[in-house]
């Protein structure tokens, strides 16, 4: 005799109450539909007191209760669902034979179950943006099996502590070093060990050096020839080029008049906020003119890269040739692959006609920021050419000799994972009349454990900046409208 389960109270029945056929969707043949008429039979309920009177009976892997679908056809819809998300994905499965709409491969998503919640003993940590400057969660990641474990709104320490109390098998824990996270992790699981992210730390250092760089940008052109010099030092032929008093740009004049106006309310006897809104500013900006050199903010205002940097050698030997008209310049580095504006050559030209003596036309000094990334980069890895530009400028500059020290010193710790010499690298940069790696140093000191776990240690907090990167490209696939439980399924799920 047939029986059935009823799926409301769980009772097993044996008496019909008449047939009736179901038509369900089916997976594709060749990329055409199918429909699938099936028959089954309805069974009364022998619990009195279920609310449901009569019910049918399923196939087991074909129907679901309530499902206009095959099992089958289910899963691939909900596969596309959790790759493609709404839009891309109603393409895809409608080209394939699958049609259906949007609305209907979210609720899929939704409708799935979430992985089983693993047990890791060393995590990262890191935040995401749902949007951008307002509204952030944060990610953990088994950093064994570099799987997502976890997402949550919000990247408070309070958070992180709580989620981590209810973890207590977590030995280590990867972070960046952002005071909450550092804060969390303190709290909530106080016998574990902290390790800095390595990548960050090469980033702060960068940050450094090129503010150090641009502190000393004077030091990038190179002198004038000796041969131009008399007996007694002067020039014989006028003043040398790099006497003349450098191009200044509209930010570097802004900066200039800012950096007048806070320390002038400054030395009134103002406080930074009462400084911050008497001139409509940020209070974060008033504390970055406060305590920085005039010189840094003009060096990187006025070094700033340019679309002109590589036609500027040809611009200023045509105007030594007394060549003014900028139409006719224009005209000539558009042969060159120029591809701006008549207008930008027009004001860099006029700001040319206003100098007393006409521009150098000794090669154009690099970048800051160019200089910057070679004291970065590994020796080996520099072309001839950027090795010895690099050489003669730290000759003429002793600081960023010391600077480049440093640095070589830095990567040899990342490198070789010798967090022991952290202490001793510290009191070396203290001692150089170095402003910006001092600060970099002091950060350091502050969270000096987790920077010498990261390293010491081989974990890193990579593969969470990589599951990071991939959730960015799961929200813009989504166009940034994903709530924050769709985006835990696509990625946990995945």
């Amino acid at each position: 005799m047939p029986t059935a389960t009823c799926p409301s109270c769980g009772t097993v029945s044996a008496r019909t109450h008449g047939s009736y056929r179901r038509r369900l969707a089916d997976l594709p043949i060749s990329g055409r539909p199918v429909r699938m008429d099936v028959g089954v039979r309805r069974f009364r309920c022998d619990d009195p007191g279920c609310g449901a009177a009569t019910f049918a009976e399923q196939i087991p892997g074909l129907t679901a209760p309530f499902a206009r679908r095959t099992a089958g056809l289910t899963d691939c819809l909900a596969t596309i669902g959790l790759a493609l998300a709404g839009r891309a994905g109603a393409r895809l499965a409608s080209k394939l034979g699958m049609p259906a709409c949007r609305d209907t491969l979210i609720r899929l998503v939704r409708a799935l179950p979430e992985p089983p919640a693993a047990v890791p003993t060393v995590i990262g940590i890191d935040d995401f943006a749902l949007r951008k400057g307002a509204v952030y969660g944060t990610v953990i990641v088994d950093m064994e099996t570099h799987r997502s474990i976890d997402i949550f709104p919000g990247r408070d320490a309070d958070t992180l502590a709580a989620w981590l109390a209810e973890r207590p098998g977590i030995t280590v824990i990867c972070r960046d070093r952002g005071g909450s996270y550092a804060d969390g992790a303190r709290r909530g699981a106080p016998d574990a060990i902290e390790v800095a992210d390595r990548w960050h730390l090469w980033a702060n250092l960068g940050a450094a050096v090129d503010k150090t760089v641009s502190a000393h940008a004077a030091c990038l052109p190179e002198p004038p020839p000796a041969d131009n010099l008399a007996a007694d030092g002067r020039s014989e032929a006028g003043p040398p080029p790099q006497s003349d008093p450098p191009i200044e740009y509209p930010l570097a004049r802004r900066h200039r008049e800012r950096h007048a106006a806070i320390h002038e309310l400054l030395a009134a006897g103002c406080s930074r906020a009462e400084a911050a809104r008497e001139l409509g500013i940020s209070e974060r900006t008033v504390y970055r003119f406060a305590g920085t050199p005039l010189e840094q903010h003009l060096g990187r205002a006025n070094n700033r890269a340019s679309r002109l940097d590589r036609f500027m050698d040809h611009l200023h030997q045509r105007f030594a040739d007394g060549v003014h008209n900028a139409r006719v310049l224009h005209r000539e580095i558009e042969l060159l692959g120029w591809r701006g504006s008549l207008r930008t050559v027009e004001r860099y030209i006029a700001q040319l006609r206003e100098r007393a003596n006409p521009p150098p036309t000794a090669p154009t000094p690099p970048k800051p920021r160019k200089v910057a990334g070679w004291i970065m980069s590994d020796p080996d890895h520099l072309t001839a050419g950027a090795a010895m530009q690099l050489k003669a400028i730290l000759a003429r500059c002793p600081e960023l000799e010391a600077t480049r020290k440093h640095v070589g010193s830095f990567a040899n710790m990342i490198q070789n994972l010798t967090g022991d010499r952290l202490p001793s690298w510290i009191d070396a940069v203290r001692a150089d009349d170095l402003p910006a790696l001092h600060s970099f140093a002091t950060g350091l000191t502050r969270d000096q454990a987790a920077v010498t776990a990261g390293l010491t240690l081989p974990w890193s907090n990579g593969p969470t900046e990589g599951t990071v990167n991939r959730l960015k490209m799961i929200k813009r696939s989504m166009y940034g409208r994903a709530n924050l439980d769709l985006l835990r399924r696509r990625l946990l799920i995945t």
